[in-house]
């Protein structure tokens, strides 16, 4: 890859829509905040914590990152987490984020489900004093948990649809179908939520269908598996639903075994609403630029893939069509003076 096109990945206005918050916890965090609320963790050093970061599958990951959220007590360790996001997203010039983040992981602890919000949304707030960031925050119900444990956090959400634009769904996707929220989707939509669910990752593309079909959502998280169904493929560009591909997250995790077999390109070339997020950027080895870099290396993308890619993602975000053409008119501005 030229150094030209790695200098284009990282200069020009990106906006980030697949980011869980606790997934971006980096292990001297981890490290300080367990020591400040006395919590303690299972591994010694920082070395000993990342060793443990050689993931086989999504459960394995999944194990990991829920024993790294137990340090995670405060509404100031929120702040923190997510100010420790922003800084890292705006040196990859990430100008829009909507940030994921899974309150049942904390409640079931006895942390309040508002020094969840209100921590997260402190930082946001000033990450776009600071950093003109612009953000969203979408709340994800865990799916190996059941439906009534997610209605009762929605019950939560209900006193905070200022600060949550979006409803998601996340953790183990094996044996847990989206099918399985129908209710409570139905439900958050009707409450004026914004739908998303993560689809398609370990679980076949007939998990795609059911979060299209069965619980309405307006964007599918990861998706990757979308290309082994022709069918799929042509209602997702029918609809242009978007899909929110993390390729790093998918190498670390064995939905591909090698940057150069990720599906990426060939979702382009089908004419697919596609977006690159870095996931759990903390585990899986970089932030979106470094995901954008190694994906274009591997699949040997252009600046032109590069832009549709960019364009896609201020598409496929929540913003207003009016916030849109702003960002689209500086991604413009930024892809002529690279040129």
């Amino acid at each position: 890859m030229t150094e030209e096109l790695k200098r284009y990945i990282r200069l020009i206005p990106k906006a980030e829509l697949h980011l869980h918050i606790e997934g971006s916890l980096e292990p001297e965090l981890m490290f300080a905040m367990a020591k400040k609320n006395g919590v303690k963790i299972k591994y010694n050093s920082i070395e000993e914590l990342q060793a443990a970061y050689n993931f086989n599958n999504l459960q394995e990951f999944l194990n990991l990152y829920y024993t790294g959220a137990d340090v995670l007590l405060t509404e100031e360790d929120f702040y923190d987490l997510t100010m420790a996001y922003l800084k890292k997203a705006h040196e990859d010039n990430v100008v829009h984020t909507e940030i994921f983040f899974d309150p049942q992981t904390h409640t079931v602890r006895g942390v309040k489900f508002e020094s969840i919000v209100n921590g997260i949304i402190r930082a946001l707030e000033d990450g776009e004093k600071e950093m003109n960031i612009s953000s969203h925050l979408i709340m994800c119900f865990l799916r190996h948990l059941d439906e009534k444990s997610a209605m009762k956090t929605l019950d939560y959400a209900l006193d905070h649809k200022d600060k949550i634009i979006g409803v998601g769904l996340d953790s183990s996707e094996l044996g847990n179908p989206p099918s399985k929220f129908t209710n409570v989707f139905e439900r958050a939509q009707k409450e004026g939520f914004l739908t998303v669910a993560h689809a398609g990752e370990e679980g076949p593309a007939a998990y795609v269908w059911e979060a299209m079909d069965l619980l309405n959502v307006m964007r599918i998280d990861h998706g990757v598996r979308s290309i082994d169904d022709k069918k799929l493929i042509d209602e997702l560009v029918k609809r242009q639903i978007p899909l929110t591909v993390c390729p790093l997250s998918n190498l670390r995790l064995k939905v591909v075994s090698d940057l150069k077999d990720h599906p990426l390109k060939r979702m382009l070339d089908k004419n697919l609403m596609v977006t690159v997020n870095s996931d759990d950027p903390s585990y899986f080895g970089g932030y979106v630029n470094q995901n954008y870099l190694e994906v274009a290396h591997a699949l040997n993308l252009t600046k032109d893939d590069i832009l549709i890619l960019v364009k896609n993602s201020f598409t496929s975000s929540f913003l207003s069509e009016k916030e849109k053409k702003r960002f689209f008119d500086k991604v413009e501005l930024a892809d002529r003076s690279l040129r």
